[in-house]
């Protein structure tokens, strides 16, 4: 005679998922963003080789793209703003060497081939290791690649006339009788814009200086710009301005700019969160 089976054990629902652990939002002044601007500056001086060289190398950039789209200005201006839109992640060495500075640690090439090269050790760590700044930079790839073929195909569809020059932009797109293509492109540009900044504008930082996921680091981010909403308005004005200055001097103004925006960075990203309560992302050598 078989035995009977023991009666199964009530139903019990799994636990429910743990809240993510975000960073407070601090308050900041309204005209807090300028004083980034001096600390960007200072850090600038103090890492002076390596921040100009990498300036330099992001302004060779720049130039790439003029060079390789200066006579199709509908692709032109898609990929100048494009490239902006990976800024933050290209900016990762100007973070690492403000931190550095900031804790009293060498701020030195070392410390930027490691920053960049971390991720190939660190794939299976908690929070995703390095990876997490890989995965981020790759959606902000994503983005700008949207948003040059969404410029693009507006232009060339929709101007009046083909435009290969600036001067065809200006004459076609800005001041083209009877036509909206140039409020059409700039409100795409910027229903794209805003939440790729609210997104990402304290979100690299985070990841390089804490144990988080993407999607803690992008939620913080936004949480810090709901909880300043004037202030980094005028943080991402500022940035526009001075990029736009920087490139009207056929990218050579970037050389310097870049590097101050990029360290400044860093200090509105201290700022803006409380993250004494996440825990550190230690390098894969001493990482728990």
């Amino acid at each position: 005679m078989a035995t009977a089976l023991p009666p199964l054990p009530p139903y019990e629902p799994p636990p429910p998922d743990e809240p993510l652990a975000l960073p407070a939002a601090r308050v900041i002044g309204v005209l807090q963003p300028l004083g980034w601007l001096v600390r960007g500056f200072a850090d600038l001086r103090r890492c002076a080789g390596l921040s100009l060289l990498h300036g330099l190398v992001l302004a060779l950039i720049g130039l790439a793209l003029v060079a390789l789209a200066h006579n199709r200005f509908w692709l032109l201006a898609g990929s100048i703003s494009g490239f902006l839109v990976v800024a933050p992640v290209l900016a990762t060495s100007f973070y690492a060497l403000s931190r550095a500075i900031e804790r009293g640690e060498p701020a030195d090439l070392d410390l930027i081939l490691k920053t960049w090269m971390r991720w190939q050790y660190s794939r299976y760590a908690v929070n995703g290791g390095y990876w997490s700044l890989v995965r981020f930079g790759l959606l902000l790839g994503l983005a700008a690649t949207g948003w040059v073929l969404t410029s693009a195909a507006l232009i060339t569809l929709l101007a009046p006339a083909p435009v290969q020059t600036p001067a065809d932009f200006l004459r076609h797109v800005v001041l083209a009788p009877g036509h909206y293509l140039f409020e059409l492109w700039l409100t795409m540009g910027g229903l794209m814009a805003a939440p790729l900044f609210a997104s990402s504008v304290v979100a690299m930082p985070l990841l390089l200086d804490r144990r988080v996921n993407v999607l803690q680091a992008v939620l913080a981010s936004w949480q810090a710009v709901l909880t300043n909403p004037v202030p980094l308005a005028l943080w991402a004005a500022l940035i526009m301005v001075l990029t736009a200055v920087g490139m009207a001097t056929a990218m050579l103004g970037l050389i310097v700019i870049l590097p101050v925006l990029g360290h400044a960075s860093w200090h509105a990203y201290r700022d803006l969160l409380d993250t004494t309560r996440l825990p550190e992302r230690l390098p894969p050598e001493v990482a728990p």
